[in-house]
């Protein structure tokens, strides 16, 4: 059974505390929240619960939104995170590659990394092997590791709105589930 918590909508009665990554980013009591201040890398919002956590669905399943948070580096408490199956980094002023530790998050399906300023794709993502959707798009890859290629239950790889090398893309191709579609521009 799925618990879902969603910030600015909670009703009261509930008491315990909200957790991210394993940190403890609101106090929830009766008919209060208690925001926390942000864990680093956070900004864009004046306490955790309007910075990090617009949406976590706990239990079977885990979902992680942090889409749209102005966040600038990914909160490296995500990576222990390791019941997550949907993680949502969409719409943030991410740069850089992804961390390397996002390996650990073995049981992911899907990850969203779309509308960044990323420049790189770390080889660990190949290691997500119940990896299906995988949304690149609107960054500014210019190269893909060939590693992606080992993503065998794999079902969309979208790089639209990217620069990236199309030789690694046909590397990549040889590799893949002939079922997998591929969303290019």
């Amino acid at each position: 059974m799925r618990t879902k918590l969603i910030i600015g909508g909670l009703v009261g009665g509930v008491v315990g505390a909200l957790l991210v990554g394993g940190i403890v980013v609101a106090r929830l009591g009766h008919t209060e929240i208690t925001p926390l201040p942000a864990p680093s890398g956070v900004t864009g919002g004046s306490s955790a619960t309007t910075a990090i956590a617009p949406e976590l669905v706990v239990g079977e399943g885990a979902t992680l939104d942090l889409s749209d948070r102005d966040l600038t580096s990914v909160p490296s408490d995500i990576f222990s995170r390791t019941d997550l199956e949907r993680l949502n980094l969409s719409r943030n002023n991410l740069t850089g590659a992804l961390p390397a530790e996002v390996r650990h998050l073995s049981k992911l399906r899907i990850l969203d990394l779309s509308y960044n300023e990323f420049t790189g794709v770390p080889a660990e993502v190949g290691q997500l092997r119940e990896l299906q959707v995988l949304d690149l798009s609107h960054n500014k890859l210019t190269g893909l590791p060939y590693e992606i290629g080992n993503l065998i239950h794999l079902e969309i790889l979208d790089l639209r709105g990217n620069a990236y090398s199309k030789a690694d893309l046909e590397v990549i191709k040889q590799t893949l589930p002939g079922s997998v579609r591929i969303l290019v521009d």
